[in-house]
């Protein structure tokens, strides 16, 4: 018998672990963990060994071989310094569809307006070598030190500044900050080792991989809605639709009517199907998207 060839992926634990697990889900991968302890996820596709790490970790251990591929974010790439193939770029958070942002902060009465304002000063953020490198690119010498978390309560006490990622920035407000700079924009990755992306069927199997998940990302907010439309209304109706790409058009049995489908965002039907229906459409129906490919 010849072994069944499988891929070693990791998966992020902890907050994006949700949201990474509803999107292979959506792409049509299922991953389950039977306890909270467990590092390594049941899954229906036999090609696919899972484990979860944390994603600051991810980086090195795909660099080293221990995974094939795995996702993190672009923020831990850097900050390891690994040397990874990146396969696809995810545009998803735990809470939002934005880039994850790490920001420079200071408390609000603070007198730092800007990167040279930082000289001579202490920062204190989990991203100590990426904020080496943004102090380097501004000429600004600085003391960095590493945060163990809680980074929003070290200033002004135990440092002048802080640099700390953030989706929305509230968190930030709350706690009296007010942000000076964008220091890095991340995205989760999907990355490989450079030896396993080398194989043919490792790399077939994960350019699989990223071609599903870019397309449960790009059915989000999409809906399909299609009708039966008079064809003497069809320039009407199709008048209406946005002009972001033409509609699927087909004749039915009865040759005075033709069948209309499209992918719209969602917000958008609620003011449109009224519209539709005064032109003539009949017969509408609004239906959920798993994945659009183009």
């Amino acid at each position: 018998m010849i072994d069944q060839p499988v891929l070693k992926l990791g998966l992020p634990k902890g907050s994006l672990q949700d949201a990474t697990f509803n999107l292979f889900r959506k792409a049509g991968y299922r991953f389950v963990v039977h306890s909270s302890r467990s590092y390594f996820p049941a899954t229906d596709d036999p090609e696919l060994e899972a484990m979860l790490l944390r994603p600051q970790e991810m980086a090195r251990y795909v660099a080293d071989g221990v995974l094939d591929a795995g996702l993190t974010g672009h923020d831990y790439i850097v900050e390891s310094g690994a040397e990874v193939a990146e396969v696809a770029e995810l545009t998803y958070s735990k809470a939002t569809a934005r880039p994850y942002r790490w920001v420079l902060a200071v408390p609000g009465d603070s007198p730092i307006q800007a990167p040279c304002d930082l000289q001579g000063k202490r920062i204190a953020t989990e991203l100590v070598n990426v904020t080496r490198q943004y102090l380097r690119r501004h000429g600004v010498e600085a003391s960095v030190e590493f945060s163990w978390g809680a980074t929003e309560v070290k200033v002004p006490y135990l440092a002048d500044a802080i640099v700390e990622g953030t989706e929305t920035g509230n968190t930030l407000r709350e706690h009296g900050l007010r942000i000076v700079d964008t220091v890095l924009e991340s995205t989760t990755r999907l990355i490989a080792n450079r030896t396993a992306f080398q194989d043919a069927w490792k790399r077939e199997k994960m350019e699989n991989i990223a071609l599903m998940l870019r397309g449960a990302l790009g059915a989000e907010g999409m809906v399909g809605l299609k009708m039966n439309v008079p064809r003497a209304n069809l320039k009407a109706v199709t008048q209406i639709l946005p002009a972001m790409k033409n509609p699927t058009v087909a004749p039915l049995a009865d040759e005075g009517w033709v069948a209309l489908e499209t992918i719209l965002p969602e917000p958008t039907v609620r003011d449109l199907i009224p519209k539709l229906k005064r032109a003539g459409a009949e017969g509408l129906v609004e239906y959920p998207l798993n994945k659009v490919i183009p």
